[in-house]
């Protein structure tokens, strides 16, 4: 672990790197990534080597954790065949692609080490993809693919990486031996991220205690990760599949540990993507030092591997992908298929995997070309992250690529939103002809369900450049004046002592949610 005041520079600056890139409009993790470099170049900074532990145990698992928990099941189910074909087909095609590059380029490289470095280079981040397709209006379904492909391709590329890694240090007896080693990691961590999320989900609804359910939360992802690799499957198929069941589930979970959720992960998603971009740049001078061959030729090897990589996308995704759609029915749609293989950015897990290559085989001889393997897994997961992340908005513009789900989930939701609306009403006059409630509650109720209701249609006409300002936003206006003066109100009771901190968070936690309600999209 470095000295607690570099991890605090490191943390302090990476936040602010990444406040200023939101507030500029630019993408945070290439801002990151660029602003690392160039700091890794001033005399003087510390060496910030990735530890590969600390972020194949603490980074990655919640990183992923979190992803599944906001990842659509139905989306993933509908889109399986491509998501399967990007997360092992591709993966397990790029090993071997970038495998053979290597063994070509770097004189003296036994295929087994190549085909570890194939392993680390091939499974894309999708997070800075993500990022600039949500941005954009990508449709729905390229980014569940893309989404979908960064929650299991890095399982498939760790996996291969052992494998690769046991055949260079002489541990694997044999082909077979690693396809059965693969197929225990697959089948082992997608049956111990089942029965953890099923036992964690039966846990929650029995502790019927907010907090503790929100604990409980945090240490999914650790506990199925450290399972999972203890027994020799994969930990990272364990921890995607559990946050995929928990995620799916979690309408059957309080609204206040939904929120805290949300709020909770959202929060760490931010603080560790901060950080593992940071790091990738910040990595430049110690994988430099590290090299002690000709440093001409390997960045040429880092530039053809690059281009191997990115080709090799581009060849999976029209060969595999398209072409079998084209010939069974007309009107695939080439354009999403381009930004699928331009958006092939590599992450922070290759540099870990890297990291993690062993100092010396089983004979003790040390493990042949790691410094060179080490590089060439930075160059190209450096080029395509700025390759790729300076020039994926371009590409997705001018081909102009764009969602259309806009209008027709604003219709999905005023059906679903009066039909919701109609089934309260109902409840409604259920329970008032028991009892009457006093003065006018039911007559308010009425008013809130029918206001919902409204809402979700008034979505669907035409803007508010064109007819003025709608009622439900002159509410939303109105409501959140008042609630600012209420707030001022509490303040200053709470200044003047006349009400308690613990009086005041009360009452402002309840205008907060009601504040939340009324700023939701």
């Amino acid at each position: 672990m470095h000295e607690l005041p570099e991890l605090m520079a490191l943390l302090a600056g990476a936040l602010a790197v990444t406040a200023v890139a939101r507030r500029l409009g630019l993408s945070a993790p290439l801002a990151l990534v660029v602003v690392g470099l160039a700091v890794s170049l001033i005399p003087g900074v510390p060496d910030y080597a990735i530890e590969p532990s600390v972020i194949l145990l603490l980074v990655l698992p919640p990183l992923l954790y979190s992803a599944a928990l906001n990842s659509s099941t139905v989306g993933i189910r509908a889109n399986l065949r491509a998501i399967g074909l990007l997360a092992f087909g591709f993966v397990l095609f790029c090993t071997a692609v970038a495998g053979v590059i290597a063994w070509w380029l770097v004189p003296g490289m036994p295929v087994s080490a190549a085909l570890v470095l194939g392993a680390v280079v091939a499974p894309p981040d999708a997070v800075a993809a993500t990022a600039i397709g949500r941005r954009l209006g990508l449709p729905r379904r390229i980014m569940t693919v893309l989404s979908g492909e960064s929650l299991v391709n890095d399982a498939t590329a760790l996996t291969a990486y052992r494998v690769a890694v046991a055949a260079a240090i002489g541990t694997a007896s044999s082909l077979l031996a690693g396809v059965g080693m693969f197929l225990l990691a697959a089948v082992g961590g997608v049956v111990i991220g089942y029965a953890i999320g099923w036992l964690v989900h039966r846990v929650r609804r029995l502790l019927r205690d907010d907090l503790l359910e929100s604990a409980v939360g945090l240490i999914v992802p650790f506990v199925a990760y450290l399972f999972a690799e203890e027994v020799h499957a994969s930990g990272v198929l364990a921890v995607v599949v559990a946050g995929l069941y928990l995620g799916h589930r979690s309408p059957w979970r309080s609204a206040a540990t939904r929120l805290q959720d949300r709020a909770v992960w959202a929060a760490a998603d931010t603080l560790l993507e901060a950080v593992v971009f940071a790091l990738i740049g910040l990595q430049l001078h110690s994988v430099v030092e590290g090299v002690s061959t000709a440093f001409a030729p390997l960045v040429l090897a880092g530039l053809a591997l690059t281009a191997g990589v990115v080709l090799a996308r581009f060849a999976w995704v029209f060969a595999v992908m398209y072409l079998p759609e084209l010939l069974r029915r007309r009107g695939p749609d080439w354009r999403h298929k381009v930004v699928v293989a331009w958006a092939g950015m590599r992450g922070v897990v290759s540099l870990a995997a890297a990291s993690a290559i062993p100092t010396s085989t089983l004979t003790g001889a040390p493990f042949p070309h790691r410094d060179e393997l080490l590089f060439l897994a930075f160059f190209v997961t450096l080029a395509t992250l700025l390759l790729h992340g300076t020039t994926l908005p371009w590409v997705i513009s001018a081909l102009g690529v764009r969602g259309t789900e806009n209008y027709t989930d604003a219709l999905a939701e005023a059906e679903a939103q009066y039909n919701a609306a109609r089934a309260a009403r109902e409840r409604l006059d259920e329970l008032t002809a028991q009892s009457q409630p006093p003065g006018d509650v039911v007559e308010q109720l009425r008013r809130a369900a029918q206001q919902r209701s409204n809402q979700a249609w008034e979505r669907l006409g035409r803007s508010a450049e064109e007819i003025g300002e709608s009622p439900t936003a002159a509410y939303r206006r109105l409501r959140g004046e008042m609630l600012a003066a209420e707030r001022a109100v509490f303040v200053q009771f709470r200044d003047n002592r006349r009400i308690d901190d613990e009086v005041l968070r009360r009452v402002m936690h309840q205008l907060d949610l009601e504040e939340l309600w009324l700023s939701r999209d």
